[in-house]
Formats: structure tokens, sequence, C-alpha cells
């Protein structure tokens, strides 16, 4: 029962606020992907998103059962994380020891990156609980082999990239393992059972590729989709930067000051461990240096795509505890929380990024709500922005927000996150009485920051009524 005080506490850290933060825009695109049907998922797959399709999936099939609330959207995420910080136990336990097991698992708990994916409708949460379940799987195989257990790792690395296709960086640890495995102390202690996995393939590489295969030719199509899709999907992103790395522990820890600890106390964890440390060790740095050199050619690195990787930090910063009696492991690791505490705090008000730059749709739609009339027409600039001014509206006021007077082309039936709008936006306005206008930033006229034909309408045939500020968003009432 080790994995158990690491899972309560995970719960609860996690749990706590749960659905206070509202949806930001990457939750967003997964609740207009989960409330499509399964062929309008399809067909957004093949035009965009194709790597998080299988979570869509997944998410299209829990909505149902549960709702699109804040709190249902982000519970399978929570209870990943839960399951994550479990095994995170038993692996440091099964490398390492109980202690080192228990302190892991502890220590992933209270980060503020834990509860941050968590509480987030993505497939981070999920990536990492099968990448600590794939690498503990692969420890129990090159330790007492058999087809079950190689059967079980198989899959949980096909669960792995169907997840998160960046995660399968943490293959290139695996194979260091197992080339290494007598050294990292990942082979058999029996003398029989030596001899035995001696007959079934030498070391278990055999066994390891007949296990790896399949995942990977399942996951080949998805990695080729996805690979088409990089222009649109990434657009955003820039190439890296040395400088890059350094911000990357606070990245995924979600905060600077604890982030640091974590790597001193991993430095010091590898040093204790020697050749212990070298799965655990090869499972934080080589999917980082692999996708830090993918991305000095390709726009493609982005910290939170490599929180999968922070479980076994965790297990190598727990060896360093181990080093001390376990009051005084508990102490630090009390420490850690209470430095992460002011970010604990802050992603439970905002999930943007930075979070100095919250977008506060719900604030929009409080105004929206309260002073529609039948008749009203809402127009969004812009509309094709990865902000998603129309979903957080429409998530927002289901039944209750006024008429899309530009829509021509809907997100679910146009395969995509965004909808198109009429290209003649003065003849497609005519009889509209009122304009709800939400602009992306703050904005004294807010008319005047909407571009093109569309705001050559607006200022031709309507007046400014009321402008309302909300952070990150503009949103004014025009009066034909």
């Amino acid at each position: 029962m080790l994995w158990l005080a690491p899972a309560l506490l995970t719960l609860l850290v996690t749990g706590v606020e749960l659905g206070r933060a509202q949806l930001w825009r990457d939750e967003l695109a997964t609740w207009s992907a989960a409330t499509r049907s399964v062929g309008d998922l399809v067909r957004l797959a093949g035009t965009i998103d194709a790597a998080t399709g299988p979570y869509y999936l997944l998410m299209h099939g829990w909505v149902a059962l549960a709702g699109d609330s804040v709190v249902a959207l982000r519970v399978p995420s929570v209870l990943a994380m839960t399951g994550a910080a479990a095994l995170t136990a038993l692996l440091g336990q099964r490398l390492a020891g109980a202690r080192v097991g228990l302190l892991a698992g502890l220590l992933l708990a209270v980060l503020p990156g834990t509860s941050r994916y968590a509480q987030e409708a993505r497939p981070y949460a999920l990536a990492t609980f099968f990448a600590v379940l794939a690498t503990l799987l692969l420890v129990d195989a090159l330790r007492r082999p058999g087809w079950a257990r190689w059967a079980g790792y198989a899959a949980a690395l096909a669960a792995l990239g169907l997840t998160h296709l960046i995660a399968l960086t943490l293959l290139a640890a695996h194979v260091v393992a197992v080339l290494a495995a007598r050294r990292a102390g990942l082979a058999p202690a029996d003398p029989a059972t030596e001899q035995s996995r001696r007959g079934r393939g030498r070391d278990g590489r055999w066994w390891w590729l007949a296990a790896v295969l399949p995942a990977l030719l399942l996951t080949a199509p998805l990695a080729l989709a996805a690979r088409s899709q990089r222009g649109r999907q990434l657009n955003w992103v820039d190439l890296v930067r040395p400088a890059d790395l350094t911000g990357l522990p606070g990245g995924v820890a979600q905060s600077s000051v604890v982030g640091g600890l974590l790597v001193g106390l991993a430095a010091l964890g590898a040093a204790r461990l020697g050749w212990r440390a070298l799965l655990p060790g090869c499972a934080v740095l080589l999917p980082v240096l692999l996708l830090f050199a993918a991305g000095l050619g390709v726009p493609i690195w982005v910290p939170r795509y490599l929180v999968f990787v922070v479980p076994f930090a965790c297990v190598l910063a727990a060896a360093a505890l181990a080093a001390v009696p376990l009051p005084g492991g508990l102490a630090v690791l009390a420490l850690a929380g209470l430095l992460g505490l002011p970010d604990q705090a802050a992603l439970r008000h905002t999930h943007e990024w930075p979070r100095s730059a919250p977008v506060d749709y719900r604030g929009v739609a409080r105004v929206v709500a309260a002073g529609q009339r039948p008749g009203d027409a809402v127009v969004y600039s812009p509309r094709d922005s990865w902000l998603f001014l129309d979903l957080g509206l429409d998530y927002q006021l289901p039944d209750r927000r006024p008429r899309d007077a530009l829509l021509v082309e809907g997100q679910a039936r146009r395969g995509s996150l965004w909808a198109t709008e009429c290209d003649r936006p003065a003849e497609c306005l005519a009889g509209v009485p009122r304009v709800w206008l939400v602009v992306a930033g703050r904005h004294p006229d807010p008319v005047a920051a909407v571009p093109g034909a569309k705001g050559a309408a607006l200022r031709n045939g309507f007046a400014v009524e009321q402008v309302w500020q909300r952070p990150g968003l503009t949103v004014a009432l025009l009066t034909r």
C-alpha cells in the first residue's frame, strides 16, 4: 500500500477548487471537439489536431456520461495524475527502495505543475500516467521476463503514443535501460530466471523489440497525419533557443523556485544512486534533449509537452531526500509545498499563460447575458485566432447567446476549430438592430480595432452605445 498516501494526497491537492479557473483556450478546443459526433471528430482529425484525436475521442465518450461542466471535463486529468503519483511511488520502490518510492510520489503530489495539468482538460496528465506505467512495466518485464508483462508494456506504450506523440521520445530512455539492464540493476537476480530469460531472448532485447513494434505501427499513421498538419497546428511556436532550456524546470513545475529545487535534488539523487539512476535520469534528459534538438529546426518546443518527465525527476530527487531520516525528507517536501503555494493559488484563478494576461470569457458572457434582447447579434474580432472568442461565449452561454449573424459554416461542419464567416458582412448584418462586439485585447474604441470589411460594416451601420473592459477582452454594445 505504498502507493496509497501519494495517490490520496494528489487527489486531495488537485481537487481543491477544481472548477474555479474557467476553461482556457486549449480546454475550449477540447470541449468543442468532445461535443461533436464521431464523424465530425474524424473530419477534424483530417484537417487539424490529429495528434490529439484519440484524446478527443476519449473525452467524447466521457462527456456523454458525465456532462461538459468545468469539473466534469477536468476529472479525467485529476484521476490520471492521481494514478501517476501512485505509479511513481511504485517505480521509485522498484528502483531504489520503499522510502524513495514514498517520497517520490509525495513530491509529485505537491508540485504546482501537478495541480496545473491535473486541472486541465488536455492530454498531458494522461500522458504522464502512461509514461510512468510503461516504464514501471518495463522494469518488471526486465526483472521477471514473461509474455504477459511484455504485452502489458506494449499496450502501455501504444496508449502513451495515442495520448501524446511526443511522449514516445521516452523510448530513447527505454532503449538505454534495455541495453544496460545489468548495470542499471534491472536484470533478474535469480540465476534460474536469468537462464530462462537468455533462452527467450538475450537480455530481453528481442522481447522489447517485439513489444515496441506494434505500438509504433499503431501510432505511425497518427504521426504522419500530425506531421502534415504541423504548419497549422504549431504556427504560434518559435524555434527553440538555448535560453529556453533554463526556463524548462519552472515551466513543467509551474514555479521557478520549486522547479529549481527539483533539479537540484534530482542531481544529488542521481549521484547517490549511481547506475540505478540510469533509467530515471535518461527518462528526464533524453526526451528533453531530443525535443530541443528537433526544435532547433522545427517549431515544436513547448514546455508543457514535456510534463511527462517530471515523475522521473521526482524519483531522482527522492533518492536525495532518502539519504536523511524520514522526518527530514518530509520536511523538505513540506518546504517544496510551501514554496509552491503562491503558484498553486495563481493557477486556480487562471490557466492562461502568462498568468498576468488572463482572458475572461465568463465576464464577457455575464455582460451579454445581462443586456441582450431578442434580435441581437454577436460579432467576434478576430474570428480565426487561437483565443477562440466564439467558443468561449458558446460555452458560457450555450442556449442564451445572441445570433451569430456572420456565421456561414460552423466549426464541426467545416472540420476545423474555426468557423467560416460571411464575406459580405454589411449584407449579413442588414436588419440587425443591435450588435454585441467581442474583441480580443483592451480597446477604448473597439470598433476601430476591427479590420477589413467587417470593421467598415460596423462603423458605417452602427454607433457605440456602451463599452465594457474585461481581462483580455473588450465587449461593446452597438446600436443601428
